[in-house]
């Protein structure tokens, strides 16, 4: 069973925020859009289980993703299954067969993402810049373990978050932040 081991903030300064990644010796590995598209269960609630389940696109690619429950106060790790999805639009034939089971669409969420492969602690980190539609800028630091390297690695990420100077952890998902700003503002 993988587990995602994941720290999110949001960065204030991206120019200096950068910098300090290209200082650790980050390996820059592309700018990619990423359309993520979150479902509603038809008999529970996943903001009050703690639980995600979508479909990402990434150019050809496209994925159906459940996201578990957190598991711990400090970080965003959670057991994660990932499905690839093929044929021609899976995601038009992914959409259809969640909606004739009962989920419903909530939301949209996209992000401009420039990723990152840093080594630490003997983890294969990614960390990402993302630019998100509506929201502003943040960074994720993850990694994916079995189970029983969830506490040290998100020991290891965090150390991370603190050489990276990170001010906070969000453990809200994007999608929690775009439907809470989306109540709190003025229509």
């Amino acid at each position: 069973m993988q587990y995602e081991v994941e720290v999110k903030s949001p960065i204030d300064d991206l120019t200096a925020f950068t910098a300090l990644v290209e200082e650790l010796g980050a390996e820059p590995l592309g700018i990619r859009e990423e359309v993520d598209l979150y479902f509603s269960h038809p008999s529970r609630d996943f903001a009050a289980t703690d639980e995600a389940l979508r479909i990402r696109k990434v150019g050809p690619y496209v994925a159906l993703t459940y996201k578990g429950p957190k598991i711990d106060p400090h970080s965003k790790t959670r057991r994660e299954v990932e499905l690839e999805l093929a044929g021609d639009q899976p995601e038009n034939t992914a959409v259809a067969l969640l909606e004739s089971l009962g989920f419903q669409v909530v939301r949209e969420v996209r992000k401009e993402r420039r990723l990152f492969r840093l080594p630490w602690e003997g983890f294969a980190v990614v960390l990402s810049i993302d630019i998100v539609q509506g929201l502003g800028v943040y960074t994720e630091l993850e990694t994916h373990v079995a189970e029983d390297q969830v506490e040290t690695a998100r020991d290891a990420i965090l150390r991370l978050a603190s050489t990276l100077h990170l001010p906070s952890c969000e453990r809200r998902s994007y999608l929690e932040l775009l439907l809470e700003r989306e109540r709190t503002e003025p229509a």
